[in-house]
């Protein structure tokens, strides 16, 4: 809730704890046990972000956060919050929201390309080993060099049998280029073809330009990424996560230090983005988190325990909303006791005892203030959200879909001229002058058998007219000396006469 131009995001009796805009950016964390109320939290925040006129990114779990579009209602347990708080000025209604799903099944299609993803994440997409990813990295800058443009995944196939036919070529360039670690390459993006792959890296690709932006009213308008296929597959949606944040990063000129963020991101389920990603990645997550906030981007991060984030990625988040955890185990008291010494002590309670007394809706709040100092924690009560609560109806998501503004920009696919067109061009002309090349060679075999057949056709008929020529003007010649000694003389002058007359004959063809 937008009050005094500062989110209110809780009372703790008559006390109201604010987060400050110029501190948004510093990063956040909502924590908590599954139903202690992080989602209305989220809720809260994201609402009050676009009041604000801050565009807002949600990744939506569970496919509830859709209906921050529709107006709220004063009934049920938003009304008796509303009551209880007292909050005066509440006012129910509706945000500007667009709904996305990378799949285009629940929402308007979000697409990206192979090229904009990079070799680095998709190599943890595909699950590749070290030497694997290297090849990746090698495939990508053929492409590059031969300016191929790799869009979606037939781009990426026809490029790895691409750089399989001329192995031998380019790694006297590259280094050795094993065809057994292409094909399991291929194989990966086989794979990721049959979860999607071939739906989520398309055109047109997402322009996030068009996420930064405010409706009419100056609200910031908010993206509701609906996640629940998504997260079938933890390290895609991890990844598309990291990557969204990357290319903001790219995108975005340094800000320093502004009066109320540019663009703020919920990422949902974060334990996602560092489960089992390797060192590198790890890294890379961390100095984006540390250097966006340059962009005057704001991230908070909801989790079920705050253990969960890297203790480097921890330290950034400066406005905490802690929801009940709950502790069994030896395990986990010991991650709430973690839990609660991330927070300044307050002296009137323990927070780490309070942490599992925490009822649905309350947390243990600690935010910057003005001064950038963290607040101590204190024990609060979150104010209710002013949009409509629960999943929306199926033909009510379709209608926000089908009527939204980027439907028409997003909506229908589109291939271009790419990778796959070109190589397979390029293969089809190779295949054509190879079929010309053999189609001449056979005309010069048949044109040289033709030429051989007839001179020996001609030298067949020359020397049989020759010879009838030469032995009748021999016979003639010799009978006009009779006896035999004029047939003898008639026989050799009539052989003489016809292999003249075939000489002649064959040397004027």
């Amino acid at each position: 809730m937008l009050k005094d131009n500062k989110i209110l995001i809780g009372k703790s009796g008559d006390e109201e704890i604010y987060i400050y805009p110029k501190m948004a950016n510093r990063h956040g964390l909502i924590a908590g046990a599954t139903g202690t109320g992080k989602t209305m939290t989220l809720r809260v925040l994201a609402e009050s972000f676009s009041d604000m006129g801050v565009p807002v990114f949600l990744a939506d779990a569970k496919g509830d956060l859709s209906c921050l579009g529709f107006k709220g209602e004063a009934k049920g347990t938003v009304a008796e919050r509303v009551e209880k708080l007292g909050l005066s000025g509440f006012e129910y209604k509706a945000f500007p929201v667009s709904i996305w799903d990378v799949y285009g099944k629940n929402g308007i299609p979000l697409r990206t390309t192979v090229s904009e993803m990079g070799p680095v994440l998709l190599s943890r997409i595909l699950d590749l080993n070290d030497t694997q990813s290297e090849i990746l990295n090698i495939i990508f800058a053929i492409a590059d060099k031969e300016g191929l443009i790799l869009t979606d995944t037939k781009d990426l196939r026809s490029m790895i049998n691409y750089v399989s036919e001329k192995s031998k070529e380019y790694s006297q360039e590259y280094g050795n280029i094993a065809k057994q670690s292409l094909s399991a390459i291929l194989r990966s993006v086989v794979t990721l073809e049959s979860m999607g792959g071939e739906l989520f890296f398309a055109e047109p690709a997402l322009d996030l330009h068009d996420w930064i932006r405010t409706d009419t009213s100056g609200r910031g308008c908010i993206e509701v990424l609906d996640c629940r296929e998504l997260m079938l597959s933890p390290v895609m949606y991890a990844t598309f996560l990291l990557w969204l944040i990357s290319e903001l990063f790219e995108m975005l000129p340094e800000a320093g230090d502004l009066e109320k963020p540019k663009m703020v991101f919920f990422f949902d389920e974060a334990h996602m983005l560092f489960s089992g990603a390797p060192k590198v990645l790890l890294e890379k997550i961390t100095q984006l988190v540390k250097l966006i906030r340059s962009k005057g981007v704001g991230i908070f991060f909801i989790t079920q325990n705050p253990t969960d984030i890297p203790d480097e990625v921890l330290s950034q988040l400066g406005n905490k909303v802690q929801h009940a955890l709950r502790a069994y185990t030896p395990a986990e008291i010991k991650k709430q006791n973690a839990a609660a010494q991330s927070y300044r002590e307050n002296p009137e309670f323990k927070t780490a005892e309070v942490l599992s007394q925490l009822g649905t809706g309350e947390a243990l709040i600690s935010v910057l203030g003005e001064d950038g100092v963290p607040t101590v924690v204190e024990r609060a009560f979150i104010v209710p959200p002013q949009s409509r609560t629960g999943a929306l109806e199926e033909h009510e998501r379709r209608n926000a879909v089908a009527n939204d503004l980027f439907f028409s920009k997003y909506g229908s696919p589109v291939d271009n001229f790419t990778a796959f067109e070109f190589l397979e061009r390029r293969r089809a002309q190779v295949d054509e002058q190879g079929r010309k090349a053999i189609e001449d060679a056979e005309k010069e075999k048949q044109k040289a058998k033709f030429e051989k057949e007839k001179n020996k056709a001609l030298q067949s008929v020359g020397k049989t007219a020759a010879g009838t020529v030469g032995r009748e003007v021999g016979g003639t010649l010799g009978g006009a000396f009779g006896g035999k000694f004029g047939k003898k003389l008639g026989a050799n002058l009539g052989g003489s006469i016809g292999r003249g007359l075939l000489a002649t004959l064959f040397s004027r063809k």
